[in-house]
């Protein structure tokens, strides 16, 4: 048997086969399990789940960030581009955030309406009941435009470059794989398959990283380590013949050609503004802590949940060096003469990388993670997709209906969504490199959800329709500047008339200025709307108000242990930017 093979031998199939067959028995089982010890199933059982212990918490918040776009598009940009992009995946000191901040205030909400709320919910109690449909329909719209067609392409993509298949079976294949174990799962099935895939992803990715270290090192990982920053210095060569390389994180200078994608520390500030939304407000995110809420004190819920995120914090330092650096070994290895690796598309870097560094049996229990963990991914989609249609639409229009039937109209919300994903890859792929596109996508999408939640919560004399207003025309004013982006190359293109030439300002502007922008624009448009509108009610002001006793109960679900711990989280962030500076 030849176990250093760079393809994958009939020991692998074997292994993907068995190992497929263990973690369905497993989630099984841990689903069975779960069903007995229930009071009684209903939706929210299926679309929250129970209370899970910290470290289920942590690994499921990392389980559902970690997707194809990683396996593909952050190795691809990292073999393409270095670490700037390096920016949006640092972040776990804004998991503490949500930590720290908004799960005491989403539990105070969930204590005040007595179920377990969406974050729609906020807006309607906050705002008006018209903020929190716009919340959800413009939530389901990015799930189509950055979640479902995003992991679909990439998941396709990737099967392609590790397993062989075509491009198309591969997509089609994840989605209906995902769509079998949301259905029968819930849940309880993605909390459970995040707490099996999470090792063997984490355990997987840092053997590709450090056997493809070994091997581009001629034995040694520190060699090798030392060959990768140095090739990445000997890239990124501007127009005056200097190399500007790729083993920063700031471009600072004008004539640096990856200027114009991350433009100096605007990119920290535009990446940190996406951070917020993503970690902090998104229901994809949330859900993994507002299930946590079941029939228990509520210090005893907020310490739980705090403490995973805090671990969801330190798996957060993880990506960088699972997929990122891994395509920066994939381009330097591809470069150098002699290596017998190749590498013609950067956005196969990582599976070409599972392929060629990875003995013979290793490779199919690391691809049984990379599986499990796309599934866990879209799964988590899946099962945001169906609580925001059901809990914000369905439920409040048609009450009184059994639990299977909110149950089964999430699952058809959920194909809807699937089906429109999968129209809009064609158009995604026409709008750059996959990474920056999503992105780009997110950066239009952040100023307005941003803008309304810390309004919302940190000032009490925005009033309800500034908020409404606010996210309305933060919303229609991103999605007027992703049709340029289509008509415009992402404004690389030169267009004439009259109307590119007096909105060239608009479409034309790098798009982590214009974001950060728009935020300032929507946080000053809700200010001066609530000089002219009428002020919250008492009852408005009293759902987002902290009273002594909820204090009291905020500081016992803490101790220093805590502290430190998300202190270590932010250090480990520091050390990051200080190396790659």
């Amino acid at each position: 048997m030849n176990w250093t093979s760079n393809e994958f031998i009939w020991l692998d199939w074997l292994i993907i086969a068995v190992g497929i067959l263990a973690v369905a028995w497993a989630v099984w089982r841990s689903i069975q399990k779960h069903k007995k010890t229930m009071d009684g199933a209903n939706s929210e059982d299926y679309l929250f789940g129970k209370g899970e212990p910290w470290y289920i918490i942590g690994a499921a918040i990392f389980a559902a960030n970690i997707g194809s776009e990683h396996l593909v598009g952050l190795a691809g940009t990292g073999a393409k581009s270095g670490v700037g992009m390096a920016h949006w995946e640092m972040q776990g000191w804004m998991i503490l955030i949500l930590g720290w901040l908004f799960v005491p205030f989403y539990q105070l909400m969930n204590n005040k309406l007595g179920k377990i709320i969406t974050m729609p919910d906020f807006l309607k109690k906050r705002y008006t009941p018209r903020t929190g449909s716009w919340l959800s329909i413009i939530t389901l719209i990015a799930y189509v435009l950055t979640k479902v067609s995003v992991t679909a392409f990439t998941g396709g993509i990737f099967m392609q470059s590790l397993l062989g298949l075509p491009f198309w079976y591969g997509a089609i294949g994840l989605i209906v794989l995902t769509g079998f174990f949301t259905i029968v799962g819930g849940m309880k099935g993605v909390m459970t398959l995040s707490a099996i895939q999470t090792p063997i992803l984490i355990l997987g990715s840092f053997l590709v990283l450090f056997l493809g270290l070994s091997a581009l090192g001629d034995g040694s990982i520190a060699h090798g380590w030392t060959a990768m920053i140095d090739y990445s210095k000997t890239l990124n060569v501007g127009k005056d013949g200097v190399a500007y390389g790729t083993s920063h994180m700031f471009h600072l200078e004008t004539g640096d050609p990856m200027y114009d994608d991350y433009p100096g520390f605007w990119v920290f500030l535009g990446a940190s503004i996406i951070g917020l939304w993503y970690w902090a407000t998104d229901q994809h995110i949330v859900q993994r802590v507002l299930g946590q809420s079941r029939g228990e004190a509520s210090d005893v819920v907020m310490k739980r949940a705090r403490r995973g995120t805090i671990a969801a914090g330190y798996f957060k330092l993880l990506p960088v060096f699972m997929f990122l650096i891994p395509g920066m070994i994939a381009a330097a290895l591809a470069a150098r003469p002699g290596s017998g690796f190749t590498l013609e598309n950067p956005d196969t870097a990582f599976g070409a990388m599972v392929k060629f560094v990875l003995p013979a049996g290793v490779k199919g229990i690391v691809t049984i993670g990379f599986i499990s963990a796309l599934v866990a991914s879209l799964a988590a989609f899946f099962n945001s997709c169906a609580t925001l249609y059901t809990e914000d639409f369905y439920k409040p229009m048609f009450k009184g209906k059994t639990e299977a039937r909110y149950v089964l109209v999430g699952r058809i919300a959920t194909v809807v969504v699937v089906i429109l994903g999968i129209i809009w890859i064609p158009v995604m792929m026409s709008l750059g490199s996959l990474y920056s596109y999503l992105q780009g996508i997110q950066s239009l999408l952040a100023p307005a959800m941003v803008a309304v939640f810390v309004l919302g919560i940190f000032s009490k004399k925005i009033t309800p329709k500034a908020g409404e207003s606010g996210l309305i025309v933060g919303f229609f004013i991103g999605m007027a500047r992703l049709l340029t982006n289509i008509f415009t190359n992402t404004g690389k293109d030169v267009m004439t008339g009259w109307y590119w030439e007096s909105t060239h300002w608009f479409w034309h502007t790098n798009w982590l200025i214009i974001e950060i922008w728009l935020l300032v624009f929507i946080m000053l448009f809700m200010v001066v709307v609530s000089f002219f509108t009428k002020k919250p009610t008492a009852e408005q002001i009293e759902f987002i108000t902290f009273t002594d006793d909820y204090k009291t109960l905020i500081r016992k679900s803490w101790d220093k242990w805590d502290v430190i711990a998300s202190l270590g989280v932010v250090l480990f962030c520091a050390l990051f930017y200080i190396y790659f500076w």
